[in-house]
């Protein structure tokens, strides 16, 4: 029998749990990314009673950049010891001269170390606000469709599984959630600092929308997730395109030359993501893509990027790696 409109709405852990059983397979090991924060507390504390048993545990990444980066490890052991989860808790070294900046740095650590924690998966606590804040930012920095996907509540990561369970859940849903569960949990005092742009958008911007437009953040999030169905789509029609003209690792140029320049941009996007190698801003692929379909049997051109370049001539596009 259909469930009576009166029924009451699930509640957080049982959408956490439904979630994840549509995802796992039953013999899958977990791994949750334990910050400390309010987030990342509550997710452990709902997968935590979803028995999992053995095949749970969490990871700490310390940073080292606040003076009470020790105290939030030491908060992060008790409470998985209260809850009888191992606890992994792993320093890293951040590049404090990085030139993608501070933040971008410590997330390059914290993935790093991720990677390492010997999963089959792992659940990290980004939720609803997070995608909002993330589909604004992106889209302020001039970001395409992949970019205003935002966050994926599923997506790989150097062959490791990365799901987050909490992403269609509001803040205030999950504080609420540890309020009512006693649950104690770490502020990063850097979550106040205003020079940084996502604290900004945080905590005077998204109010501001939300002052007028009520459902901004469920709406932003929505839009994201209309941005990631069609950020695969294109991946699909990409892959298409690849097996209609790839040789080898190379492509045919009668076949590259057949596109529109937005889907030939959108396959050399596709097969440099597949590479690893860094997609050029808009403009320098767009005028690569101009070049390949005007130029004559004569002409080679040619886009260099910092992990190597793409070379077109005697009727193929290459890719060759710097030595």
């Amino acid at each position: 029998m259909a469930a009576s409109r009166n029924s009451p709405p699930a509640s957080l852990a049982e959408r956490v749990g439904t979630f994840l059983a549509a995802r796992l397979p039953p013999t899958a090991t977990l791994c949750v990314g334990l910050s400390g924060g309010c987030d990342s507390v509550v997710l452990l504390h709902v997968v935590a009673g979803l028995g999992f048993g053995d095949r749970l545990r969490a990871l700490h990444v310390n940073h080292g950049l606040s003076p009470n980066a020790g105290c939030w490890a030491e908060r992060c052991s008790d409470y998985c010891a209260g809850l009888g989860v191992p606890l992994v808790v792993k320093n890293v070294a951040v590049d404090r001269a990085s030139g993608a900046g501070l933040e971008a740095a410590a997330r390059a650590a914290r993935y790093a170390a991720f990677a390492d924690c010997g999963c089959d998966v792992l659940l990290l606590g980004h939720h609803r606000g997070d995608q909002a804040e993330t589909l604004l930012l992106n889209l302020l920095r001039g970001s395409g469709v992949a970019g205003a996907a935002a966050i994926r509540d599923e997506r790989q990561h150097a062959g490791l599984r990365v799901i987050r369970p909490l992403l269609a859940v509001g803040r205030d849903e999950i504080e609420g959630y540890a309020r009512l569960n006693g649950l104690a949990w770490s502020d990063d005092e850097s979550n106040g600092d205003m020079a940084l742009t996502r604290n900004f958008l945080r905590h005077q911007i998204v109010p501001l929308l939300a002052g007028r437009f009520p459902a901004a953040e469920e709406n932003l999030a929505r839009a994201a997730g209309h941005f990631g169905e069609a950020a695969t789509l294109l991946g699909e029609l990409a892959a298409l395109d690849w097996q209609a003209a790839a040789t080898g690792e190379e492509l045919r140029l009668d076949c590259v030359r057949s596109l529109s320049p937005p889907r030939l941009a959108n396959l050399i996007r596709h097969r440099l993501h597949v590479l690893g190698w860094q997609a050029p801003v808009a403009a320098r692929l767009d005028e690569f893509c101009r070049q390949l379909l005007a130029a004559g049997p004569d002409r080679h051109p040619e886009l260099r990027l910092p992990a190597g370049k793409m070379v077109a001539g005697r009727g193929r596009l290459r890719w060759i790696a710097h030595g």
